[in-house]
């Protein structure tokens, strides 16, 4: 709540809010098309998308918030949504709600409108509301509100010339409403104390001060300054005479007023068999087949299409048929012909080269393997399936000191764990992020990592299991022991739940080619700048000496001395240093024994560069020296009693 007075702007706004999973991002791609851009919000990092319309013949900047339930923020993204309502000036607030549950999120449009902000309410999903047998009489809800509403299905094009329609004719109204009458008597009280000039209504103000809106109370000190003492004074002898907990009673009576305003709205038709969607749906949340469904998925969606066919099959055709005998023998031959400096062929076509080393990792190795994460990733998230994901671990993350919404970043993490230790923000409580962070830099591979030792272990389906068991296993009990000793208050857990359907091709597509666009202008100057490292190294023979430092590490783990390189290259990037060892079994250099320990060690090993400086920013230097030093013993800990567990039980000798 930056801003303290109304500003004037010669570019109109529509802000898309609502709570996860109702379907604001396809409302704002059907609005913006490919015209966005994403970053982080002035003063923070959360990310926010902005693009471009007509409607009408007016030009609109549209913003899609993070998710948020309420204008009283609980998380960073809250906070973030709720300064974009109030410092951005929008022409038209869409609050996209989801049409099978109006009772649960109407709330929220009632704070909107509270807050004198202009709303229009999208019911969005309303075909699948329709499919379970609910009518909603939309003209009557307008009527009833006060506002524009419009029903629609936009993920299906259905509504959207009306969206606009009503954005291009937006005049605001004035709506009121009625608490019980002793509550209205102290809304009222505190409001008429409010002198100030504000951007949200004096009745909003009042009721997010009786809810103990610490945010706004700061902003009330300032701008009431001496008046500030009577304001406080005000709002602390109500809390001590109601004697009840008032963001409760308010929350309620909400529920009523919401429950008056969907009478006659919503009707219910009896007798309608759920469809194959929500017994599916039921299915993957149940313990007792959601955990053979999560497996599946796992098997057919990870372990055969990224590792068996990304890591396979396309790193062989491009890393093993195109780099190897084709582009790295003609590359070597033209230098060593018309380059005459020992150094520049080093630099571009030796061991470490740019060309021969940074580029065929990147391309051949790392690319093919985030592709079919991401395409993976795309069509399970595409289907609504990760929020079930999260009910179903919900119980077990319980017992590792999170909840079930911390699957969105662990999950994020298989993807890459830089950007999911920025997505654990959205996580409530301090305690939950930094097990969150400890559990994605110990034991959670990014995607071309996880691709690279999928495909180095899937010959050997028992390395492959006991890679799988041992970084399992040492998730839960670092879990289990972090819940124990870092400090702090157990969060209650709630997410909506969006309609499950079959993926779109066209939206696997645009999600796959901007998350592989990112990750490859990402790693690509990284392989180079850790090429020219590794060069410089040799020729210094500052790497030479860093092999042998790590050597007895090494010798203890059972490895031979060239996998130093491997774990020293991976604090570069972790998916190179995987790709070390891909070269290492490739060369014939590593046995199934040592393949599967080094593969243990080196993804439970420091995290990379850029995870790392990302750590250290969102739990500063303690934590993330903390985390460091704990993961790097731990790794190597249990490298050297897998190796000595393995040979005495003879697996893999």
């Amino acid at each position: 709540m930056s801003a303290l007075h109304k500003e004037t702007g010669s570019e109109k706004k529509i802000v898309l809010v609502g709570c996860p999973n109702v379907g604001k991002s396809v409302v704002f791609n059907s609005l913006t098309g490919a015209y966005t851009t994403v970053s982080n919000y002035p003063g923070t990092s959360v990310e926010v998308a902005r693009g471009h319309c007509q409607i009408g013949g007016e030009h609109f900047q549209v913003l899609d918030t993070p998710g948020m339930y309420s204008l009283l923020p609980i998380t960073e993204e809250e906070r973030v949504g709720r300064r974009i309502l109030f410092d951005e000036q929008p022409h038209v607030v869409v609050h996209v709600v989801d049409a099978r549950n109006l009772e649960r999120m109407l709330p929220l449009t009632i704070q909107l409108v509270e807050a004198g902000l202009p709303v229009l309410l999208l019911v969005n999903i309303i075909d699948e509301a329709e499919r379970i047998g609910m009518r909603i009489d939309v003209a009557l809800l307008d009527e009833k509100l006060g506002i524009p509403v419009v029903g629609a299905a936009i993920g299906r094009k259905r509504g959207l010339g009306e969206l606009r329609q009503a954005i291009a004719d937006y005049q605001p109204r004035q709506a009121t409403f009625a608490y019980a009458a002793d509550l209205e008597k102290d809304i009222q009280r505190i409001a008429g104390l409010l002198r100030g000039g504000y951007l949200l209504e004096r009745r909003s103000l009042a009721l997010l001060l009786l809810q103990r809106d610490e945010e706004l109370q700061e902003r009330i000190r300032i701008v009431e300054g001496e008046h500030a003492a009577a304001v406080a004074e005000a709002v602390n002898s109500v809390v001590f005479e109601r004697r009840v907990d008032l963001h409760l009673r308010i929350s309620l009576e909400r529920k009523r007023i919401c429950k008056g305003l969907l009478d006659g709205v919503v009707v219910q038709q009896a007798g309608i068999r759920p469809a194959f969607a929500e017994r599916l749906s039921a299915l993957t949340m149940n313990p007792w087949t959601g955990v053979p469904l999560l497996l599946l998925v796992l098997y057919f969606g990870l372990y055969q299409f990224v590792g068996g066919f990304g890591a396979g099959t396309v790193v062989d055709l491009l890393e093993g048929t195109l780099f190897e005998e084709h582009l790295n023998p003609w590359a070597i031959a033209w230098f060593e012909q018309h380059v005459p400096w020992y150094w520049l062929r080093e630099l571009v076509v030796g061991e470490y080269g740019l060309f021969t080393l940074g580029l065929r990792y990147a391309v051949a190795i790392i690319l093919p393997i985030v592709g079919t994460f991401f395409i993976a990733f795309a069509m399970i998230e595409d289907s609504g399936y990760f929020p079930r994901l999260a009910m179903l671990v919900d119980r077990v993350f319980k017992r590792i000191g999170l909840n079930g919404r911390a699957v969105i970043p662990m999950v994020l993490g298989f993807g890459c764990d830089t950007m999911a230790t920025v997505v654990t923000r959205t996580l409530e409580t301090v305690r939950e992020r930094i097990i969150a962070t400890l559990l994605l830099t110990l034991a959670i591979p990014c995607s071309a990592q996880m691709g690279v030792i999928l495909g180095l272990l899937s010959g050997v389906p028992a390395a492959l299991a006991v890679w799988v068991a041992t970084l399992t296993g040492i998730f839960l009990l670092v879990g289990l022991l972090a819940a124990k000793v870092v400090p702090g208050e157990r969060p209650m857990f709630y997410m909506e739940i969006p309609p499950m359907r079959l993926p779109q091709p066209r939206n696997v597509l645009v999600k796959t080619l901007t998350r592989m666009q990112w990750y490859f202008l990402e790693i690509l100057p990284l392989f180079m700048i850790a090429s020219v490292l590794l060069w410089a190294g040799k020729l210094s023979g500052a790497l030479a000496w860093l092999v042998n430092v790590m050597q007895p590490a090494m010798g203890l783990l059972g490895l031979p001395k060239e996998t130093a390189a491997a774990f020293i290259i991976g604090f570069f990037r972790r998916d190179f240093g995987a790709a070390g060892l891909y070269d290492l079994q490739t060369n014939g250099l590593l046995d199934p024994l040592q393949l599967t320990v080094a593969a243990v060690t080196l993804t439970l090993f420091v995290p990379c560069v850029a995870q790392f400086l990302v750590m250290k920013k969102e739990r500063g230097w303690p934590v993330a020296l903390l985390i460091f030093a704990v993961v790097t013993v731990l790794a190597f800990s249990v490298g050297f009693g897998l190796n000595r567990l393995l040979l005495v039980m003879g697996i893999l000798g």
